[in-house]
This record gives structure tokens, sequence and C-alpha cells, in this order.
């Protein structure tokens, strides 16, 4: 695929709790991936990304990690991660592998030694209380709470921007640089083809430990369900000296080949798109870097045109990546649903999506036209839903198993899985799907190799066109090559008269007439 293989690439991301378990004790773990990566090569993806596989107490389900050089028991062993690295590699697949190196679990022994002022003292973010014995500053937890929590055994307050078992690690100590650096060598000489950076924007704090000032209420909810919301995070993280900690990373991973970072930007989107752009200028940097601006409930023509052209107006010569699920937010076929039905909403969004410029994300059960799980109070596992229940209902909907057929726990385990599948869920499933032509599945696979196949969809240049609500539609052109794409995303048919061209790519709902486009609810279409 090239040094750039990144470029336009398709990423899937794999939840390895719930993609499949091979033991039968209901956890998804290294080996039951390593037996459907076939589906995902089929699929038509480049690439896998592995959310956190390392050694964890499983607080933030493997987002607080306990030792960054060995797998958790759970999933398997490191022997385990090498035949699902040499599989993929068989596959063509490329691999991508969470990195969290904003902060670590406190069952870390780092955390330990530097929580007694040992070698590692200053390897956290320590401050001391105010006169009054309160927190040093106003920061606040993304679960809620403030972000200080007192340790009367050293008699100072440590930073965590998540849970309380979740310290972060003070980065802007060259020791601690050095020893993540050095924990990303040691999975690129096992042979990952990059690393997924867990909220990269959140590596340095100010060193002045600055109240952040307060967000703008928002006017159609306020207050918010978590405190965090209420500030505008200024000082707790965003910090310039970020860009000289990823230069660093960028210059470990030039020293292979073929390798690739992509940084998830947790922010508002006032200041994503501009850390986004800042974070993937140039080449000393990120390769590419994602957002949650397209993970929300937003769903309009003005909005995807505002996200792509604000990122390539800000910064010409980054990379983007774009997706519309992932294990931290709902369902984008529930999130969408008064837009269409769930299969013709699901088809739509990947025909748009793999329409992009950029690279594009795919999230383990979208390709089926997965919907959010309803899940009970009791069946929850997720800390902010069991926090801020049920204003909050936590991301563990979106986290439930992998559904392969119709069998007991849809071909998932022959065990109780840690998160119930439902009927809803297990009624959409690969099997059902397989062999169906009018299927989701089958419109994922057409739609994946349409971009495969074609150079200006995978890097091509957009250009937006001024289209009557609720059309988006863009050209995408590349030496020899021009497509106009057109997407109806309402549920009312459209008619744009005066564009003409040749239909391409698996059409929906939609034909050229003698006086233009015809778009059916929902439709889409190419034309050359």
């Amino acid at each position: 695929m090239g040094s750039n293989w990144w470029r336009g690439a398709v990423i899937y991301q794999i939840y390895p709790r719930s993609f499949q378990d091979s033991t039968g004790n209901g956890i998804g773990d290294l080996k039951g991936i390593t037996a459907r990566l076939d589906h995902v090569a089929r699929l038509g993806a480049d690439s896998i990304w592995l959310s956190p596989i390392f050694t964890s107490p499983m607080a933030d389900m493997g987002y607080d990690v306990a030792d960054y050089r060995d797998i958790d028991p759970v999933f398997g062993t490191l022997a385990d991660f090498d035949a699902l690295v040499a599989r993929a590699h068989e596959l063509g697949l490329k691999v991508i592998i969470d990195q969290v190196l904003s902060h670590s679990s406190d069952r870390h022994p780092w955390f330990a030694d530097s929580k007694k002022g040992g070698a590692k003292k200053d390897w956290y973010v320590w401050a001391d209380p105010k006169p009054d014995g309160s927190p040093p500053n106003n920061w606040q937890s993304v679960f809620g709470g403030s972000s200080w929590e007192w340790a009367p055994e050293r008699g100072q307050y440590y930073l965590h921007n998540f849970l309380i078992s979740q310290p972060d690690l003070n980065l802007r100590n060259p020791e601690v640089q050095d020893e993540m650096l050095d924990v990303l060598r040691f999975w690129l000489e096992r042979g990952v083809d990059g690393f997924r950076l867990d909220t990269v924007n959140y590596y340095m704090h100010d060193d002045q430990l600055r109240d952040n000032p307060a967000m703008t209420p928002d006017p159609v909810r306020w207050p918010p369900v978590s405190t965090y919301d209420m500030q505008d995070h200024e000082f707790d993280k965003n910090r310039p000296e970020n860009l000289d900690f990823l230069a660093r990373m960028r210059s470990l991973l030039d020293e292979f080949d073929d390798r690739c970072l992509v940084g998830e930007v947790g922010e508002v989107p006032h200041r994503a798109l501009e850390i986004m752009s800042a974070y993937t200028a140039g080449d000393a940097h990120l390769h590419m870097a994602y957002s949650f601006d397209m993970l929300g409930p937003k769903f309009s023509p003005d909005h995807f045109k505002n996200m792509i052209m604000g990122f390539f107006n800000a910064a010409p010569d980054g990379w983007p990546s774009w997706s519309f699920s992932n294990h931290d937010v709902q369902r984008h076929v529930t999130r969408w649903a008064k837009f269409g039905a769930p299969e013709a909403v699901a088809k739509l969004a990947i025909s748009m999506l793999a329409s992009f410029e950029g690279t594009i994300g795919i999230y383990q059960g979208e390709e089926l036209g997965q919907s959010e799980t309803d899940l009970l109070y009791e069946e929850l596992t997720d800390p902010p839903g069991l926090r801020f229940w049920p204003e909050n209902k936590g991301r563990d909907g979106c986290r439930t198993p992998m559904v392969w057929d119709g069998s007991e726990n849809a071909g998932f385990s022959s065990g109780k899985p840690w998160l119930p599948v439902k009927p809803p869920q297990a009624a959409r499933n690969v099997a059902a799907q397989e062999n169906d032509p009018t299927s989701v599945l089958s419109h994922y696979r057409d739609m994946l190799a349409f971009r495969r196949a074609s150079e200006a969809l995978r890097a091509g240049r957009s250009t937006f066109l001024d289209l009557p609500e609720p059309v988006l539609g863009f050209t995408r052109e590349v030496a020899g090559e021009t497509l106009t794409c057109l997407f109806n995303l309402g549920s009312e048919p459209v008619e744009l008269p005066g564009i003409t061209g040749t239909p391409t790519g698996p059409v929906l709902a939609a034909e050229v007439t003698k006086t233009g486009v015809k778009l059916g609810p929902n439709g889409a279409i190419w034309l050359r």
C-alpha cells in the first residue's frame, strides 16, 4: 500500500471485549479476533484498530493501564498478539493499537512509587492544597467532580482528568517522555503499523495551574449533566508544549517504515478543528487526527461541509480521519433515527463517509446497521452511566457484543456475555446478511470496494456544491478523474435540475433523468 498507506485508508475499529470470545468466559479475546479477521478483510478495510489490550484492572475497560508492555490475561498473551499481527498482515490488514499515554492506572507500580515520594515522585502531576485544604484550582474531571484527589501518604493532590483511579502522568518530565517513547518502540518492534493516541490533547497541563474560564452557556441545555462541560478547558489540556512531545513521537516512528500516528482530539467544536489542524500540519507531528464533531447528533449538509472545509482551510497539508461511530458514542443509526429508516440511514451514512476526503473509520457492527442497545441500570459497567444515570446512560449501549449468527449469544460466546446480546441487535447478524445483496453488509462491501477502486474518492480534493437543503453535494477531483457526489439527507424525494453525468458506484434510490437528478429518500448517487 506504500509509505502513505494511511492516507484515504479505511480503518476498522475492534473493541476486543466484544468482538469474539474463544474461551467461553463471555469476554472477547485476541484469539477470537484472529479467527474473525477474514470478515474485516472481506469487508474492504485496510487496517484494524484495537482498543486497549494491555494489563489493566479494567476500571475504565483498559483505558487504565497497569503495564504498558504486556497483554491483559483476559485477552490472552503476547504470543497471541504476535499471531494476530501475523494473520492480519497475511490478509493485507495493517494493525493500529491504542496507546493511553496521558494517564495510567493507580495500580501501576510507577504510581505506587510516586505516591510515596520514591524515584518516580515527579512522574505524575502533584500539587499542594490551597491554605484551606481545597484543591489547587477549579479543574474538573471528564467523569464528574474535581480532577484533583487528595493523597494523605504524600500530603498533596494528584491530577486525574478521568477516574480517580486514572492519575495523570507528568509528560512535562523528560524521563516520562523517554519511557513512553520506549513503550512505543517496544510495540513497533513487534510489528504494529501505528498507534491511535487516546486523548492526545490532554498530554500537557498548564505549569502555573491557572483556573479554567467558564464556558459560554449552551442555549439548548444548561446546566450540562457533568460539571466538566461548564468550563472552557484552556489550561488543563490543549497546551502548546504538546507539539514538542508529538514531534518526538513522530521522529521515533520515522525510524520505521510505513507507520502512522492518529490522535483522538477530545474537545468542543470551536477548538477541535484548530487543534486537529495544528497537530497534523506539515510532517513533524501526527499523520492524522479526528475529533468528535461527526460523532454527535448533527446531521445536515452544512455541518458535514463545514467540518471538512474547516479542516482543509486551516491545514491544507494536514490530514483528517472521519467516523460516525466508535466505542464512546451512541451508534449513529440510533442517533440519526429521525432522518430515515435504520437500514436506509446506515446505507446513506457509509455512502457519505466513504466519499469524504480523508481517512475513514468504521466501528465494529455498523456494517450491519447495528443500533444502540437499550440496557437496564443493573446491566451497566461504564463509570459515567453508573454515576449519571439516567441523564447519561454511559457507553455500554454501543459496546455490546458483535453478532455473528442466529445461535445463542449470536455466535459471540458459548458462555454468558459480559454485556447482554438483546434481540434487536441479534437480528442484525452477519450470517443473516451475508448472502443478501440488499443488506447493509452488502452495501458496505460494495461501497468500500468502490472507494478502493476510485482514485478520486481516495485522494481527490473536494469542492462543495451550492445545493438546497437537505442535499449534500461535492466533487472529488484528481488528475484525470472527477466524481460528483450527491446525497439526500432527508426522508422526502428531491429533484436537482440541470445536473448531468453518468452514474457509477452503488447508487441508492437515485437516478439521472432527462432534466437532472432525482434523489429518493436517503438517496445517493455518483456521477462521472
